[in-house]
């Protein structure tokens, strides 16, 4: 089986190498991102590999179906950037990884939330002057805070796990909830405490001191945080995004820091990140005002979509991905299928 590797990074050829070795399988190694005009490159091939910020649109697949390419294997979660309706026309099998390290993920959040909270980025670069001064740096105790996870899937439990150790109110949104948790059984108590509930978003947005969002984009949510769900929210609340960056209304978002609104906010993902994340783009004029605009407020921490990223969650990414690939080659019962 020939796979074209899309969006090549060093740290992907690392991975997925040694296991493609073992399996017998040959990629081919791009560094460009799939689109329509890249997907020629895949001319000869029985898949393609891609990421987050490849697009699988109508027109890319159909380019793809013309090279020979019969799976589109991705190797993240989410699928919100494959049109798979016309994968479905163009019988091309997509795949997908639905959980790699979900506890990588939620630590991560813990982490951009300790850190915008106590402002310990300011303080790192005031020490690195030599500047010892703590004013401007305080935050707020955690304990007795209210946080709500929206997304009660893989990564939202495990960000229910790891803020059990704050002592913090737990409200919880998902479309889909967990009957375990809605039902307060032993299991879901010992796992998540008993302080967990159910609410509606509207009840997250007014009560929450902390919101973290943990779910995929669709176009049901797409925009969730937006100028109108932000008036709901208190003043001073921290907002943790380690999903999706079109889950934000960026412009809102920044119309909302211009005033004060939050104490802090957190992002590992953004809404235009596709032309700068995963790229040193150090030296270039950044031309995305908005971007530029979120890096300047003090009481915001942005990071590169890195929160997946540790050895564990890179060995099971690759071992899924082409485990897919194997199971697609030989016929065999598709686990991982979203089309």
């Amino acid at each position: 089986m020939k796979i074209a590797f899309y969006d090549t990074k060093p740290y992907d050829k690392i991975w997925f190498e040694p296991i493609a070795k073992e399996k017998g399988f040959d990629i081919l190694f791009l560094e460009e991102k799939l689109n329509n005009k890249t997907a020629v490159f895949a001319k000869g091939c029985d898949a393609v590999c891609i990421f987050v910020n490849d697009n699988a649109d109508a027109d890319t697949l159909k380019t793809l179906k013309q090279a020979g390419v019969r799976a589109v294997l991705l190797r993240c979660a989410g699928f919100n950037n494959v049109d798979l309706k016309y994968a479905k026309e163009y019988d091309i099998t997509v795949l997908r990884v639905p959980s790699y390290s979900p506890r990588a993920i939620a630590e991560y959040a813990l982490g951009l939330l300790l850190a915008v909270n106590r402002k310990i980025h300011r303080a790192y670069v005031r020490t690195r002057d030599f500047n010892y001064s703590i004013n401007g740096l305080m935050g707020v105790d955690l304990v007795g805070k209210t946080i709500g996870i929206v997304g009660t899937g893989k990564i939202g439990q495990a960000m229910m796990s790891v803020v059990r150790g704050l002592d913090m109110h737990v409200l919880l949104y998902d479309p889909y909830p967990l009957e375990s948790i809605l039902n307060k059984t032993q299991e879901a108590i010992a796992k998540f405490g008993s302080d967990i509930q159910y609410v509606d978003l509207e009840t997250i947005y007014k009560e929450a001191d902390v919101i973290s969002l943990h779910c995929p984009l669709t176009k049901d949510n797409q925009y969730m945080i937006n100028k109108e769900t932000i008036s709901m929210m208190k003043d001073g609340v921290i907002l943790i995004n380690t999903s999706r960056g079109s889950l934000i209304h960026t412009s809102d978002l920044l119309d909302a820091l211009a005033t004060g609104k939050f104490g802090g906010v957190g992002l590992d993902v953004y809404e235009e990140e596709e032309a700068y994340f995963f790229e040193d783009r150090s030296d270039d004029i950044i031309s995305d005002a908005d971007l530029v605009r979120l890096t300047s407020y003090r009481n915001v921490i942005l990071t590169s979509h890195q929160a997946f990223f540790t050895k564990e969650a890179m060995y099971a990414i690759a071992m899924t991905t082409l485990n897919n690939a194997e199971s697609f080659e030989n016929e065999k019962t598709l686990e991982n299928i979203v089309l």
